[in-house]
């Protein structure tokens, strides 16, 4: 399986810095592939979970999540998808207990592939398109400059809070603690 180097650490990829920054937290590296992604079972607040980071196209993330969750048997309410929006200013956090894809090619995936959309989600902002006209799959694959990358440190920081505060059953509390 063939993983793409040139899409690390670039907007589209901001849930991927969350897991990894979750995983160094928890001593423990994503690096096992299953399910047609690269995995790391860990322990949160006492609570076992999977993390997983798709390696098929972002298109296509659904492939992924559907193994999981077929494989363990679990419902897609038990999943907390981290994800990318442009529609939020960089380094911003929007916490949703479920939701529309809202366009979003990954979400779309996966609601269409579980039949669902009501499983949490946590929007990591990377900021809108400099302008109307700009190439979206650029700016999405686009890297992030200094002072940006430093905003999404921050926020990579906070969504880890609200993962563990989400596998606690704490949704309503991440959501007003870093709701932004």
């Amino acid at each position: 399986m063939a993983i793409r180097l040139e899409y690390e650490n670039t907007r589209h990829n901001a849930g991927f810095m969350v897991l990894d920054m979750l995983a160094e937290q928890l001593g423990e590296k994503i690096d096992r592939l299953k399910f047609k992604g690269k995995t790391a079972e860990v322990t949160i607040e006492g609570k076992r979970c999977l993390l997983l980071k798709p390696t098929t196209y972002m298109n296509n993330s659904g492939e992924a999540i559907v193994q999981a969750l077929e494989f363990y048997k679990i419902e897609a309410d038990h999943l907390i998808v981290v994800c990318d929006d442009i529609s939020l200013d960089c380094g911003k956090l929007r916490i949703r207990r479920k939701g529309s894809h809202g366009g979003h090619n990954g979400l779309r995936s996966i609601c269409e592939l579980t039949g669902r959309d009501d499983f949490p989600r946590i929007k990591m902002g990377v900021g809108k398109k400099p302008h109307p006209d700009y190439d979206l799959a650029k700016w999405v694959l686009g890297k992030f400059g200094k002072e940006d990358s430093e905003k999404m440190a921050e926020s990579a920081k906070n969504a880890c809070e609200c993962i563990k505060l989400m596998v606690q059953d704490k949704t309503d509390e991440a959501m007003n603690k870093y709701n932004s």
